[in-house]
């Protein structure tokens, strides 16, 4: 998976749109992310948690350092991953509309369809670059979902933290734009649309960047409250952190994901204190009300 939020230079198409509303539709798209996938079904629950495992943490950071020296050292592997996301990310989304993102229904799969058509029959357009990205952001609410149900949710933060790390690393240290250049230059034959980097305007985003703000959305899957406002921090941050296009080009945009999960749970931390010391109300009640148990109001006094 390519990573960092990326400025296209003077070479970008007429169609594209200034800086700031092609970053801000990609912000909300990062965002919106975040606060779509829902909890899995008990049944559906149990059959996975049989995969349990801390394992499965060290998928988000291998999904960037693994990638970016796999190209770097065989160019071929962004082709490869070029097909590989052809024909995942169209399933992966469907899978989203039809059962695992909020507000999810069987009929919506045939959205997937629809924005697979767009993006590949006008991939020049704002319209088929905006459909190819909400593709791409709808398969990672699956694998977001997947995820944190078979990773311990305290290994799966600790993934996201090491993520971003890395991220930050890959683009100080000079290593990651030019595999991320070849990525995003890998096309499928036939004129089929590129789903391995997602583009709108004159802004351009890693497909990790989104896997990312799915991975943060899971964790907090089960509690809506938290993951809304989980959502809101990660769109204030990166909105805050891309004036830095100002002076850079390039922009590890994991770490605007990795920012608003430490405040969201130091948030949490403080409302579990405030809470003990009220005898068990306070913030963390308010925070957790999504959960069945604190669903009930407490008896009246």
């Amino acid at each position: 998976m390519s990573n960092s939020r990326r400025c296209r230079s003077a070479w970008a198409e007429a169609t594209a749109l200034a800086l700031i509303p092609s970053d801000a539709g990609l912000l909300a798209l990062q965002a919106g992310v975040v606060a779509a996938p829902r909890a899995l079904d008990p049944g559906w629950a149990r059959r996975l948690g049989r995969l349990r495992g801390r394992g499965w943490a060290l998928i988000p950071v291998a999904s960037i350092v693994g990638v970016i020296f796999a190209i770097r050292y065989a160019s071929a592997t962004a082709t490869w991953l070029t097909y590989l996301a052809l024909v995942a990310v169209p399933i992966l989304a469907a899978v989203a509309l039809g059962w695992v993102a909020r507000g999810a229904r069987p009929w919506l799969v045939l959205v997937a369809a629809g924005l697979f058509v767009v993006a590949w029959r006008t991939p020049q357009s704002l319209s088929g670059e905006a459909a190819g990205a909400l593709l791409s952001g709808l398969s990672c609410v699956t694998l977001g979902v997947l995820l944190a149900a078979v990773t311990p949710s305290r290994w799966l933060k600790v993934g996201i933290i090491a993520m971003a790390c890395a991220d930050v690393w890959l683009i100080a240290s000079n290593q990651l734009q030019a595999p991320n250049n070849v990525l995003a230059a890998a096309k499928p034959s036939a004129g089929l649309p590129q789903l391995q980097s997602e583009q709108f305007g004159s802004i351009t985003i890693g497909y990790g960047d989104l896997f990312v703000a799915a991975l943060l959305g899971g964790v907090f899957a089960s509690r809506v409250r938290v993951q809304r406002v989980a959502a809101a921090l990660t769109l204030v941050i990166a909105a805050t952190f891309d004036l830095l296009f100002l002076v850079v080009d390039n922009l590890p945009a994991t770490v605007p994901v990795a920012l608003a999960l430490l405040i969201t749970e130091m948030g949490l931390a403080r409302g579990r204190r405030v809470g003990g010391q009220a005898g068990g109300g306070g913030v963390s009640a308010r925070c957790d009300r999504s959960r069945q148990e604190d669903a009930i109001p407490p008896p009246a006094t």
